[in-house]
């Protein structure tokens, strides 16, 4: 028998090798010479190339295990393989070997098709033992910040990208300068609304007009900002007035329909909103972060709006509770304010703290207890590309002290530091980390309560579809609770994510699991899909409108300057123009805006990195695709319908991982 042995060599930094390299195939009871694989007239296993060779007169049709090693001859002997296949030529029969490994020089690997199996099932001990072990040297916890969540030490060559990434706003801004189509927009100023406009350019790629621009002066739009814009998961439903908040039922039956406050409450009709996390912080610039409570109620219509903004926490004379019977101008400012403190919220907890860093803990703990050959690790992986690299070569960039974020967010990135440190001890991995759970615990879950809810409807289809596609995939390498218990990797795993950090673990609240440990496949089911979850759907919720929602300098202002009102005096357009961003300030956010909201990666499900070969596991995968295709059509079908669509969470629009 012929064999056919498909080698590619890995695309990444000093992936390829000048090294000789040698095979032994296995099968049936015999084995094959050592061979050494060379092509005479080809530069073998260089970075990103394919090669194939050949052995020959083989007694055994199929292979079992193939062994593989290679000298430390050459100039460059380190070598990354991605996979490799083996043909009999005679039978068309075939296998793949998922290595996804560094090779080093003098040791001898051994492989077995697929390369899937439990650490009580492992066949070379010794190996996997040893590469967990290396694993654990090169990704390490660490907090950045005090009270932050853990991330990875020293950056792991394996993390680091290898082509130019996109993160340099700087060169974009100056190319876009130098531009005598931009260089008026950088340079003018804006003296009124209606120029406010002219921050778009017809037919412009690179800054076009977002799907609205009038949700600051519509109140039912500024409602739907709550369930469809970036900052979707705070609302809840409010079941008492907290006596921090200086409403009285007379001052706001105006707004109720034919409800009392009580009764509106009672018929789960009024909503609230509490920033009570941004108290008492003081940005370092001569501006005003508020710290407001705002409460929403559903109309006849199902329409839900704002019927009134208290900007402060503490009652005061001079904290109103601002209303919609205000002066017009004076209502704007109130819910551009509620907007200028929603919107930072947003960033630092919802967007940046907890899905790119509180998810770079779960990838260290992965990477420390699961070994390659893991099922579960084949399962998370294609979730974690990129992920750290982008929190060490983008988010780093964004939060260091006089960054862009410094200048466009009010409470710059010191501020945005202590909201993810206020909030660590908040977030719960099976409530605000678990989209059902967090849907019940604010009382949105229910469509009769609140009726129109586009974020929470299209990412319950696709957080369904993968609960199906891990609770599938776990019983096919779980078959009993017995068998979880049994795997050492996957419980130190879980001992890590809730163990505390002065420990040595993650420190994570809301952990399934009992004294550290899973007793059930349902424990390790959540997890695993709360995790999928936020690295892909989680994120794309926070991230890919963010463009839409900040575009328009009076939708979703990040800055505001000067003070809000302390009273109801009546207020004015130009009062309006006072407290925005300068225009060339207003670029610069929308540079990164643009930047953030570029798809870098595939879309759910079709994976830049396939870990799977199990035939087992690809039908589950298989399943969970068409899964996913029913839900974008389902979606499509909801986006004819709805006055605004809402299509960033269709499942061809929602990325693998947190890849930018």
């Amino acid at each position: 028998m012929q064999f056919e042995i498909t080698v590619k060599t890995g695309d990444r930094l000093g992936a390829g090798t000048d090294a000789n390299v040698f095979v032994i195939l296995y099968g049936n009871g015999g084995s094959s010479d050592e061979t050494k694989l060379d092509d005479l007239f080809r530069n073998d296993f260089e970075r990103g190339q394919t090669d194939v060779f050949y052995i020959e007169d083989q007694q055994f049709e199929t292979v079992t295990s193939l062994e593989l090693w290679k000298g430390s001859a050459g100039l460059f002997a380190d070598w990354y393989i991605d996979t490799i296949t083996v043909k009999n030529v005679s039978t068309a029969w075939q296998t793949v070997f998922p290595i996804f490994r560094w090779i080093k020089s003098d040791l001898r690997y051994k492989f077995v098709p697929c390369d899937t199996s439990l650490p009580q099932d492992e066949q070379n001990k010794e190996q996997r033992e040893r590469e967990l072990s290396e694993k654990r040297q090169l990704y390490q916890y660490c907090q950045r910040s005090d009270g932050f969540p853990c991330q990875v030490k020293v950056l792991p060559d394996d993390e680091k990208f290898s082509f130019a990434w996109i993160w340099d706003v700087n060169i974009k801004k100056t190319k876009l300068k130098v531009t005598s189509k931009f260089k008026d927009l950088f340079t003018k100023s804006w003296k009124t609304i209606e120029d406010l406009k002219t921050v778009f350019t017809e037919g412009d790629s690179l800054f076009p007009e977002p799907l609205d621009c009038s949700r600051w002066d519509d109140d039912v739009k500024f409602g739907m900002q709550r369930f469809a814009g970036t900052n979707n998961t705070v609302i809840r439903l409010c079941t008492e007035i907290p006596e921090k908040l200086a409403v009285t039922p007379d001052m706001l039956k105006p707004f109720l329909g034919t409800d009392t406050l009580e009764s509106g409450m009672n018929s789960k009709r009024i909503f609230i909103i509490d920033h009570e996390i941004l108290q008492g912080y003081k940005p370092s610039i001569d501006t005003v972060i508020c710290s407001p409570i705002a409460l929403f109620y559903r109309r006849d219509d199902g329409k839900i709006v704002p019927i009134a903004i208290q900007l402060f926490q503490d009652t005061a004379d001079d904290n109103p509770v601002f209303l919609p019977t205000d002066p017009k101008y004076t209502w704007i400012l109130a819910k551009m304010w509620f907007n200028n403190a929603d919107a930072n919220v947003h960033q630092a907890i919802t967007h940046l703290g907890y899905t790119h860093i509180v998810m770079e803990g779960f990838v260290i703990a992965v990477h420390r207890h699961l070994s390659l050959s893991h099922p579960m690790f084949k399962l998370l992986a294609p979730h974690f590309l990129h992920l750290i690299a982008i929190n060490e070569r983008g988010i780093r960039k964004l939060l260091e002290p006089g960054a862009i974020f410094d200048g466009l967010f009010t409470i710059g990135t010191q501020g945005i530091a202590e909201l993810i440190r206020r909030n660590r001890l908040k977030w719960r991995l099976n409530v605000e980390g678990t989209l059902p759970e967090d849907l019940k615990a604010r009382g949105v879950l229910d469509r009769e309560v609140v009726p129109d809810y586009p974020f929470r409807d299209d990412a319950l289809l696709t957080y369904n579809a993968i609960l199906k596609y891990v609770t599938s995939y776990v019983d096919l390498y779980y078959p009993s609770d017995e068998i979880l218990n049994n795997d050492m990797e996957i419980q130190n795993w879980r001992m890590d994510l809730d163990k505390s950090i002065e420990e040595g673990g993650l420190g994570v609240l809301g952990v399934p699991g009992v004294s550290g440990k899973f007793t059930s496949r349902d424990q390790l089911i959540q997890i695993v899909t709360s995790i999928i979850y936020t690295c892909s759907v989680g994120h794309a919720a926070a991230n890919f409108k963010q463009y839409d929602e900040y575009a328009f300098p009076l939708n979703y202002p990040p800055m505001l300057l000067g003070k809000p009102p302390s009273d109801k005096s009546p207020c004015s357009e130009i009062d309006i123009m006072k407290v925005i961003l300068e225009r060339s300030k207003h670029y610069d956010l929308m540079l990164v805006l643009t930047i953030l909201s570029e798809r870098a990666t595939n879309p759910l499900a079709d994976f830049e990195v396939n870990y799977i070969y199990d035939p087992r596991a690809v039908e589950v995968v298989n399943a969970f695709r068409k899964e996913l295709k029913l839900a974008s059509e389902t979606i499509s079908e909801r986006n004819k319908v709805r006055e605004i669509p809402f299509d960033y969470l269709n499942p061809v629009n929602i990325p693998n991982a947190i890849s930018i």
